[in-house]
């Protein structure tokens, strides 16, 4: 549908099997993508690629488009395919925050995803949310076993890279 011109001027996602049109986003969105996409590539270093708004392919019914998937490899590892998983998937969250905490959190740890923040500008926390488990009150049967809350004095390393500590008072500028 978006090769024959229907979603023209428009964000979209597939998630399962549905085109989510996505909200336009304010300033504070924007730049609060950019600030996390500029602390992951500084911190994170080679082998991996640091990717800002672009498709996860989870198979015929998803294709989302997260805010950040830090995936393995560089850009020229995906000139022919969509990556089908990433080591970190980050969603800056304003308005979309119920959402991002249900229904993307269940799709992702559907996917296998062990390592998902929201960077939750409402509330200026970092949300992480590790360890996938099966769930079947959420909307894809899945869950995190893992919830933790940061704010401001706090830091958070990557589970790609254990070692890298990010400042949350730095994502959530």
């Amino acid at each position: 549908m978006g090769e024959l011109g229907l979603f023209r001027g428009q964000r979209v996602e597939l998630i399962d099997g549905a085109v989510m049109v996505l909200s336009p986003q304010g300033p504070s969105h924007a730049t609060s993508v950019e600030r996390v996409r500029k602390a992951l590539e500084a911190s994170l270093g080679a082998g991996v690629w640091v990717r800002t708004q672009l498709p996860v392919d989870f198979g015929t019914h998803s294709e989302p488009e997260p805010d950040i998937s830090v995936v393995s490899g560089s850009l020229e590892d995906y000139t022919s395919a969509h990556p089908v998983t990433a080591l970190l998937i980050v969603e800056v969250s304003d308005t979309t925050l119920s959402y991002d905490r249900n229904n993307k959190a269940s799709l992702y740890a559907h996917a296998g995803i062990t390592d998902y923040w929201i960077v939750n500008l409402v509330n200026r926390q970092l949300e992480i949310r590790r360890q996938p488990v099966v769930n079947p009150n959420t909307v894809h049967g899945f869950d995190s076993a893992e919830i933790t809350i940061l704010r401001g004095g706090d830091t958070v390393s990557p589970l790609c890279r254990p070692q890298t500590q990010l400042s949350i008072a730095e994502l959530l500028l």
